[in-house]
C-alpha cells in the first residue's frame, strides 16, 4: 500500500548573532578610579597573588558600577567579561563590601550636618523591592519580606537627608513587613542620635508614620476623629509638609540614580549593604557628603 505524505514546508530560521556596540557609563573617571583603589587595597589585604584574577580592579570596578547604575543583569555581565556567573556574584559582593565600609556612621553624618549649619534634617523610610522571598514571618501566613503598604516584597531602609533632600545616611535593612516606626526602633542607634540632634533646637522631620516617636521626630498634627484642626495646627502642617516633601527627595535620588535599587534579586539581608554602597558612590560622584 502506498502512503501519500503531506507536503511540509520548512521555514528557514535565521541564525542567532551577537552584535557588539559601544556604551557609555554615566559616571566620572574619578569614581571608577576610587572604587578600583578600594578593590586593589582589598586584594592586597587578602594577599591575592598577581594574575590570579581574571579582571583587573579597574574592570571589576566598571562591572560593579554597571550593575548599580544600569541594573545590568548578572548573565550579561558574565558574557561581556568572559567570566562565569558565580565570578560575577563574587566581584559584586566585593564591590558592595568595600564601598559600604566607607559609608558614614550616623553620629558622624549628624555631626557633619551640624557643622554644615543645617537647620533641620528629615527621616523617611523607603522600600527596596526584591523578588528573593518566601521567608516565613513571625505571624502565620505572613511573609517576612511582604509589605502590605506597598503590596510587594522588599526591605525597609531608613534614610536621613539634608534640608534640600541630599541623602546623608542610610540604615541597615529591616524586613518589609515592618512599618517605619517599628523598623526605626529596631535600629538602636537612631533614636539616641536624633535625641542628641534635636537637643540643640534643630528638628528632625518625619511623616505620620513616625507618630509613635513624636517626642523625638517632628510630625504633622493628625486630624482628630470627628473634629477639625485648629488654624495654628493647619499652619504648622503646611510648613512642616513643605519642608519634609523636599527631604523625601533623597529616596527618589537614590532610586533614580541607581537602577539596581528598583528591584534587588539578591539575598534581601544584603539590601542594607547595597544601599550604603550606593550612597558612597553618590557622595563620591558628586563630591558631596553634607
Amino acid at each position: 500500500m502506498n502512503l501519500v505524505l503531506p507536503q511540509i514546508n520548512f521555514i528557514e530560521v535565521p541564525r542567532l548573532m551577537s552584535v557588539s556596540y559601544t556604551a557609555t557609563l554615566p559616571v566620572r573617571d574619578q569614581t571608577v578610579l576610587y572604587l578600583s583603589s578600594l578593590l586593589h587595597a582589598e586584594r592586597v589585604r587578602r594577599g591575592t597573588r598577581k594574575d590570579r584574577r581574571v579582571l583587573t580592579t579597574f574592570k571589576q570596578a566598571v562591572l560593579v558600577l554597571r550593575w548599580f547604575l544600569d541594573g545590568t543583569r548578572v548573565k550579561q555581565l558574565a558574557v561581556d567579561n568572559a567570566i562565569g556567573k558565580s565570578t560575577v556574584y563574587t566581584y559584586l559582593e566585593e564591590g558592595f563590601t568595600v564601598l559600604a565600609a566607607q559609608a558614614p556612621a550616623l553620629e558622624s553624618a549628624l555631626l557633619a550636618a551640624k557643622m554644615a549649619g543645617h537647620s533641620h534634617i528629615s527621616i523617611d523610610g523607603t522600600l527596596i523591592e526584591t523578588d528573593r522571598v518566601r521567608t516565613p514571618g513571625p505571624t502565620d501566613g505572613v511573609d517576612l519580606w511582604w509589605s502590605g503598604k506597598h503590596s510587594n516584597h522588599g526591605g525597609n531602609i531608613q534614610v536621613i537627608t539634608a534640608p534640600d533632600g541630599w541623602p546623608l545616611w542610610t540604615s541597615d535593612v529591616r524586613p518589609g513587613r515592618e512599618h517605619d516606626t517599628t523598623a526605626l526602633r529596631e535600629h538602636p542607634e537612631i533614636l539616641p542620635a536624633l535625641a542628641t540632634w534635636i537637643a540643640e533646637n534643630t528638628p528632625a522631620l518625619g511623616d505620620l508614620g513616625y507618630e509613635g516617636e513624636a517626642d523625638t521626630i517632628t510630625v504633622a498634627f493628625k486630624k482628630p476623629k470627628g473634629g477639625e484642626l485648629t488654624k495654628e495646627q493647619k499652619t504648622h502642617n503646611k510648613a512642616h509638609n513643605g519642608k519634609r516633601a523636599i527631604g523625601e527627595r533623597g529616596n527618589s535620588l537614590l532610586k533614580t540614580t541607581f537602577k539596581a535599587l528598583l528591584n534587588i534579586s539578591l539575598c534581601p539581608w544584603k539590601i542594607g549593604t547595597i544601599v550604603a554602597a550606593a550612597l558612597v558612590i553618590l557622595h563620591i560622584e558628586h563630591d558631596r557628603t553634607t
